[in-house]
């Protein structure tokens, strides 16, 4: 528990002693809330459990978790049910001193789940001994039984239990358990005949109709909906989504659970007629006849509840509308009206149910009990669990919470009376002195309930049992007659206060109970007291031909004893003295469940809910009385080996007696003289603050103590190994030197083997491969390789090239022309397309010029353009191109020379190749001279030459242009080019390797163009004196 203080801020105190505040609920509801809220579902107030339903799986109940528990002290781990459970079970084994374990609290707070966790872990500590292994599965399979029969869905909890259980667990001297007996108090017998609003009868009868087969269900004469059934179809009869009521499932979980008990087959089947004929039982009903007397209208619920149970229909209809009265030896039979026949036939049903219920537990106990185990009153080794209903306060409170709040105020007083003595007993051993601590004594409400001849009980029986027209408020007034003076009992009447006359109701009355006051309608208090059951009911009962019920209602009940039979609230006293005297004779612990929310959901806590259920159970009570001396107590031993590293003289082992151990701890904290006492084998902590003091100490001392810890087992460790080291390699050495000398000797060998063979592979490396010269020629290779990456050319322009060896000739020649193809499809790749296209236009040049045009060489530096116009032509040109008598899209421009056809006069021109016509523009007026259709053009003619003599023919047709065009244009072969790809057709070039060659004049004459080959650096076109026209190509 210690390990958990330091996180107290976080997750709160496991244990509510240690609250500084102990008095105020709302710091002990505050801390479970804040655990709650860390899934941390348990908390202690001393020896007491209290458990927060949490509304949803937590890992906390695995194997793992029940042996992190099994034989540990009880403050040892975190708060757990298996603690609890660890505890009882081995004071019980160990010590041989009985035990019990009392679980109580609201519905749907966790009770029976708890009592579950209790039998898992008693079955999983206990061990698997295969001779009681059928005994512990026994034990286990009550559960779903019990929950059957006596469990509903209510509206705060959809398995509720409706029933008190306590069950005595017997074990051998070897602590495995070897029987059980269990009994059963106050089972809600209304509920089968009425639910309220959204709750739901018995779970067996909605298993029975979901889980039957068609079989069972017509030898029954049931159908599957629950609508049909009157007993079931007040409450709530739709589909639930929770687990718990999957009523088809759980049936196969009952039905298997009986096989594991061991109830015959017989009875199983006679079990199932008896709820099958309580609800043909509830559709049976009544209508008038003469004289205002009841009859049985003989519907198919009446024939099947005779059927199925094998009692004469006549005696059925005979039974529920007559009553039989023993008047002094004389039977005097009168019929009932129809209101008295609805009472029986409930009051039978609830009868029935009751005592096939009370049959049931009986039956468990016989399967449970075996030839070895023995009774709780001869032998310590018994085990009790006591799952009850909590405190009950509900808008209207009858018979049923008076009885359930009685039982509690019962609990109550033993839970304190054993408490003091507990906590008596242990300062008394401890030699600490007592200090009597003051509390609320409820003994003053129990005899106000119980006392005889004029409590509560006595009243009640005497009004169920006097001559007369007793009822509810006759009851009443007795009581508010006879109990006006006691501080505990308020009534309505006219000398009372105006607030109780608004508060209590005339058919009310107050008590004060330890847990608060609870107002009780005294509404149907005689008939539920008197359970009467008519004669004729119990006649027709006996005549039954299903065995159980001929077992429950036997003829000498009504036919040799004439005694009234005790009351139910008499009995339920005497049981309940009964269990309190069992109780007493055992060491208890205690378990104290508390729902968080009404809406049964996870992560939701209630405060006031909360508020509500702490007041009930006592706890802030039970706190004080825990409180009232010293919050926290531990052996010394315990305490000496948790805090001994907070002085030098008790780290780290302390030699003398652990009680001067604890004092020198004392001392070294400076604990003042009424912080702590010290007991024979205890310390005793008065304040909280001062245990809180020394864990945090503790928690700051943890981290240095473990360092230190850490380095000196460490250094052990290491010292260890490095002595098994040191010896294990002396004698490896020994070897080791020997097999090192023979593996240098055998590489000395292997060295001068390689290094003869190297040399004369080295010798050998220029001739024809072998087995010498091989890796040599190889190793060249890699090296030739190596030196090759690190050379290559990094242009495709650049052709220069490694020299190889002999032996890598081929592969240089290979490699080169792969590399030299990398880089131009590196190149290629890298190009734009606008440098793809003049590409594509040199392409085209070389593919027409090249071999054919001296000049073309002189063309290939220069990338081609298509404006070659001179700067000072080209705002005029451009003013041309968009006059709309242009019309056209430039293809190229350029200025150029043309010569005249006659007398060959040079004139300064502008050429406009567009995309459809050819311009030839007049530089100095800028007027359109010629403009010819490129398809009417049939070639152009150039000479071989590297002159820039350009000649056009024009057809004869068209005789405007008077002749063919000679231009001397300045980029011949980029205007030829660019021509090509305008008129896409490389045919239209046509060069000419003869020296002269004539071209077209106006008339159909002709003229001649001579060509010569001329010694300067420049061409020269002139007229010759022949007439002709002369080129004088550059060299």
């Amino acid at each position: 528990m210690e390990r958990e203080i330091y996180d107290r801020d976080r997750a709160g105190v496991s244990d509510a002693v240690l609250l500084e505040d102990y008095t105020s609920d709302d710091v002990f509801i505050a801390n479970l809330q804040k655990r709650f809220h860390e899934n941390i579902i348990y908390t202690y107030i001393g020896q007491v459990l209290v458990s927060v339903n949490p509304y949803k799986e937590l890992p906390i109940y695995s194997e793992q978790d029940i042996q992190t528990y099994r034989k540990k002290y009880f403050f040892e781990n975190p708060p757990h049910v298996f603690a609890t459970s660890d505890n009882a079970f081995r004071l019980l084994i160990e010590e041989n001193r009985s035990q019990c374990i009392l679980i109580s609290g609201e519905s749907g707070s966790g009770k029976t789940e708890n009592s579950k966790k209790i039998l898992q872990y008693i079955a999983a500590a206990s061990g698997h001994v295969e001779s009681v292994e059928s005994v512990k599965d026994k034990l286990l399979q009550t559960n779903p039984i019990l929950e059957a029969f006596g469990n509903a869905k209510t509206n705060r909890n959809n398995n509720s239990s409706r029933f008190g259980k306590y069950m005595d667990i017997n074990f051998n001297w070897q602590g495995v358990p070897d029987g059980g007996d269990i009994l059963n108090y106050l089972l809600e017998k209304s509920r089968i005949v009425h639910q309220n609003a959204n709750e739901r009868n018995f779970h067996i009868f909605y298993q029975l109709l979901s889980g039957g087969d068609e079989q069972l269900l017509e030898k029954l004469h049931l159908k599957r909906n629950f609508a049909d059934y009157s007993y079931i179809s007040g409450g709530d009869i739709l589909p639930s989504t929770d687990k718990n009521l999957d009523d088809a499932n759980n049936f196969k979980v009952v039905m298997n659970a009986m096989n594991t008990i061991e109830i015959p087959k017989e009875e199983q089947d006679e079990l199932l007629d008896i709820v099958a004929s309580v609800l043909h039982l509830g559709n049976i009903t009544f209508g008038v006849g003469e004289k205002g007397h009841s009859t049985v209208y003989e519907n198919e619920a009446v024939h099947a509840f005779a059927n199925i149970l094998g009692i004469e229909f006549d005696q059925v209809k005979k039974c529920l509308t007559h009553r039989t009265i023993d008047a002094h030896g004389d039977l005097v039979t009168s019929p009932l009206n129809r209101d008295q026949s609805f009472y029986a036939r409930d009051a039978l049903a609830k009868a029935m149910y009751a005592r096939v219920f009370d049959w049931l537990v009986e039956t468990i106990n016989k399967s449970i009990h075996t030839p070895t185990s023995t009774s709780r009153v001869k032998t310590n080794h018994v085990l009790g669990v006591l799952d009850i209903y909590g405190f009950e306060v509900f808008e209207t409170n009858t018979y049923e919470q008076l009885c359930i709040n009685f039982c509690n105020e019962k609990l109550q007083q033993l839970f304190i009376e054993l408490t003091l003595k507990q906590e008596q007993e242990e300062y008394l051993k401890e030699g600490i002195e007592w200090t009597p601590v003051e509390y609320f004594n409820n003994k003053i409400i129990c005899d106000l309930i119980e006392e005889k001849h004029v409590g509560i009980i006595s009243l009640l029986d005497e009004e169920c049992l006097r001559p007369g027209d007793a009822t509810d408020l006759t009851f009443l007034e007795k009581m508010n007659e006879r109990l006006a003076s006691h501080p505990h009992y308020i009534f309505n009447s006219s000398r009372a206060s105006l607030v109780i006359q608004k508060l209590v109701h005339r058919d009310e009355f107050q008590l004060r109970h330890y847990a608060g006051d609870v107002k009780y309608n005294v509404d149907g208090f005689l008939d539920k007291n008197s359970d009467l059951l008519f004669r004729d009911l119990k006649e027709a009962m006996s005549a039954s031909k299903n065995s159980i019920i001929k077992l429950l209602f036997p003829s000498s009940e009504f036919l040799l004893s004439r005694k009234r039979p005790d009351t139910a609230i008499t009995q339920f006293k005497n049981s309940l003295n009964n269990l309190m005297q069992i109780l007493a004779s055992k060491e208890p612990s205690y378990i104290r469940c508390i729902k968080p929310n009404q809406l049964q959901t996870s992560d939701n806590f209630d405060f006031e809910l909360v508020r509500h259920q702490v007041k009930y159970l006592g706890l802030m009570e039970n706190l004080r009385v825990r409180r009232a001396g010293f919050a926290y107590r531990r052996t010394y031993d315990a305490f000496l080996e948790r805090y001994k590293c907070l002085s030098k003289q008790t780290w780290p082992n302390f030699k003398g007696n652990p009680r001067d151990g604890v004092q020198i701890i004392a001392n070294e904290l400076n604990y003042g003289a009424d912080d702590y006492r010290m007991g024979k084998t205890k310390v005793f902590i008065r304040l909280p603050q001062t245990l809180f003091m020394t864990e945090d100490a503790f928690q700051l001392k943890k981290n240095y103590v473990a360092s230190i810890i850490q380095a000196r087992w460490k250094g052990k460790i290491q010292r260890r190994k490095y002595l098994e080291l040191r010896e294990s390699v002396i004698i490896t050495q020994s070897y080791c030197r020997r097999v090192l000398a023979k593996r240098r000797l055998a590489e000395r060998k292997g060295a001068v083997e390689r290094i003869r063979f190297f040399i004369k592979g080295f010798i050998t490396r220029n001739q024809a491969p072998n087995e010498c010269n091989a890796k040599f020629i190889q190793l060249v290779k890699q090296m030739w390789l190596i030196r090759l990456s690190k050379s290559l050319p990094n242009s495709f322009m650049n052709h220069s090239w490694p020299k190889p060896s002999a032996h890598c000739e081929e592969a240089s020649e290979h490699l080169k022309k792969m590399h030299l193809l990398y880089l131009a499809k590196r190149y290629r790749d890298r190009l734009t397309p606008e440098r793809k296209a003049a590409f594509d236009m040199k392409v085209l040049a070389e593919s027409v010029f090249k071999g054919a045009k001296r000049s073309y060489p002189k063309s290939i530096p220069h990338w081609f353009i298509n404006d070659r116009v001179v700067d000072h032509h080209q705002a005029q040109i451009k003013s041309f191109i968009k006059s709309p008598t242009f019309g056209e899209r430039v293809i190229y421009q350029t200025s150029c020379m043309k010569y005249d056809r006659r007398g060959y006069k040079p004139r300064e021109r502008i050429l406009i190749i567009g995309d459809k016509s050819l311009f030839l523009i007049d530089a100095k007026t800028y007027k359109q001279k010629h403009r010819i259709s490129l398809n009417k053009i049939p070639n152009i003619v150039l000479t071989k030459e590297g002159d820039n003599l350009l000649l056009v023919r024009i057809p004869l047709e068209l005789k405007k242009d008077k002749g063919d065009l000679i231009l001397d244009v300045p980029y011949i072969i980029e205007c030829c080019t660019w021509w090509i790809k305008a008129t896409n057709n490389i045919n239209i070039i046509q060069i000419t390797d003869s020296a002269t060659f004539s071209h077209n004049m106006t008339s159909g004459k002709s003229g001649v163009i001579q060509v010569e080959l001329g010694t300067a650096s420049i061409t020269t076109i002139t007229k010759a004196k022949s007439g002709n026209l002369l080129v004088i190509a550059a060299q």
